[in-house]
């Protein structure tokens, strides 16, 4: 008798050990359903499709995954929080908008959240394991944290490495311009690239041009113009000065400057080299018009790297894609060693809770089971996207990094010249008010010049009407 009980009792030891960590701290939220929302991009897909479903089957715990266009996404949970209504219990904060969601109270301070409910912390989520890109999320009065990231890229130079290595391509390109073909280290050898290859693809009846470019009625067109071009050309903070508070130059700012109106026409002026599809391109058609093997070159967000390299149902250029820094203006890369500027974006975004959830324990649990260790090798494969620093040397990120060109290891060691955007609370509002003045000049409905002197004057009445400034 006492054997088997002595027999149960093990058996039950062994149960007992065996339910992890996850299972233990979720036993009273079985059965639960969370329901978040994020932007449909690589990253969100493999949360949505993957790590969710994983969730539910190690927790009990059901999510409801939305995973939609950035517009919808940002209409959607702004609304709930806004409203208070508790639709969703995590949602995408992408880096930019961060400033504005702690400037409105949206979100649960996390650091507090994890020292009242010391239980429901993993023992492995160790924040000084994430890389500087958690900064981002961190509160600028109390350091607190109001998000978990799960994606972090570089927006970096894309270029067709079949194209640049050929031979005789290669010898036309010398003959042509009198100097070798290589990925552009400025703005007149990117110029010189693209028109080349949009003439090639002509007199080869090729569906090939010379560049990308982001130029489609869309926010995008903002974002492409304030955080990839200027930065390279030196015009950092979207050309406004951060102590006037004002973008024109007679009050400081850089928005109406030559250097800013030279860089927007020559970024207006690529549009004959690009895709005809650019006029209606967000960053999803860009990667798209790469995958298909429709340009030579162009600015394209990190996050799509890996699949354009490396998927072959998706993409036609598998093998053939190399990455590198952004051509830059003189001196931009120095600025962005000392500190003084930076070379181009370092976009992503974390999930974080709304206080309007009711199930804010499940939520952080789950925000919790994206970001773990164990999953972030086979994370970073599927949506090049890292946010750990142990994750470069995870073995397959070290296994699939020589197949997408190295572009972990330019992550890992040129990611501090990067820079996600100026923590403004009034991101959104300004970006509305400067963007018909982009499209203007895109359409050209106005000359790239009259199109930021124009724009200038706004900000500047805007950010004055928001109390910035004298």
């Amino acid at each position: 008798m006492l054997g088997a009980l002595s027999l149960l009792l093990a058996i039950g030891g062994v149960a007992a050990a065996a339910e992890s960590w996850w299972a233990q701290a979720a036993r009273p939220y079985r059965g639960v359903t969370i329901t978040g929302i994020s932007e449909s991009t690589p990253p969100s897909k493999y949360m949505q499709q993957v790590l969710a479903p994983a969730f539910e089957k190690e927790t009990g715990i059901k999510v409801q995954f939305e995973v939609t266009s950035w517009d919808q996404m940002y209409d959607k949970e702004i609304k709930d929080m806004e409203a208070g209504t508790g639709v969703y219990d995590f949602v995408y904060i992408e880096q930019d908008i961060v400033y504005a969601y702690l400037a409105r109270n949206f979100l649960v301070d996390l650091t507090e959240f994890m020292k009242t409910h010391p239980k429901l912390v993993e023992p492995e989520l160790e924040i000084g394991d994430f890389t500087s890109f958690i900064n981002y999320y961190k509160s600028a009065e109390s350091g607190d944290i109001f998000g978990i990231p799960f994606e972090s890229f570089l927006k970096v130079y894309v270029y067709r490495k079949d194209l640049f290595e050929n031979p005789q391509i290669r010898s036309e390109f010398k003959a042509k311009y009198g100097r070798d073909l290589r990925p552009a280290v400025n703005f007149k050898e990117y110029e010189q690239i693209a028109e080349f290859f949009t003439d090639y693809g002509k007199r080869h009846n090729m569906q090939l041009w010379g560049t990308t470019v982001t130029a489609g009625p869309h926010p995008a067109a903002f974002y492409e113009m304030v955080e990839t071009i200027w930065p390279s050309w030196g015009v950092y903070n979207w050309g406004i000065n951060t102590q006037t508070w004002r973008a024109t130059t007679a009050n400081g700012g850089a928005l109406d400057s030559p250097r800013a109106k030279e860089a927007f026409r020559w970024w207006v002026s690529l549009l004959k080299y690009a895709p005809p599809e650019a006029t209606n391109s967000t960053w999803d058609e860009v990667a798209a018009s790469m995958a298909a093997g429709r340009a030579a070159q162009g600015w394209v967000y990190g996050e799509n790297v890996a699949w354009i390299a490396t998927d072959a149902s998706r993409s036609r250029v598998v093998g053939k894609i190399g990455v590198a820094l952004p051509p830059l203006y003189p001196g931009v890369i120095n600025e962005a060693a000392k500190g003084e500027g930076y070379i181009g974006y370092y976009d992503g975004g974390a999930l974080g809770i709304p206080h309007s959830s009711r199930k804010k324990e499940a939520a952080f649990l789950f925000i919790q089971w994206v970001a773990r260790k164990a999953v972030q090798g086979d994370f970073a494969a599927a949506g090049a996207r890292i946010v750990r620093t142990s994750t470069f040397d995870d073995p397959k990120v070290k296994a699939i990094d020589p197949k997408v060109d190295h572009y972990f290891t330019l992550m890992k060691t040129a990611g501090p010249l990067f820079a996600g955007a100026p923590p403004f609370p009034f991101h959104a509002t300004i970006r509305e008010v400067m963007l018909p003045y982009i499209l203007k000049g895109i359409s050209g409905e106005l000359s790239p010049e009259a199109a930021l002197d124009q724009a200038a004057k706004a900000v500047d009445a805007e950010l004055s009407r928001l109390g910035y400034g004298k």
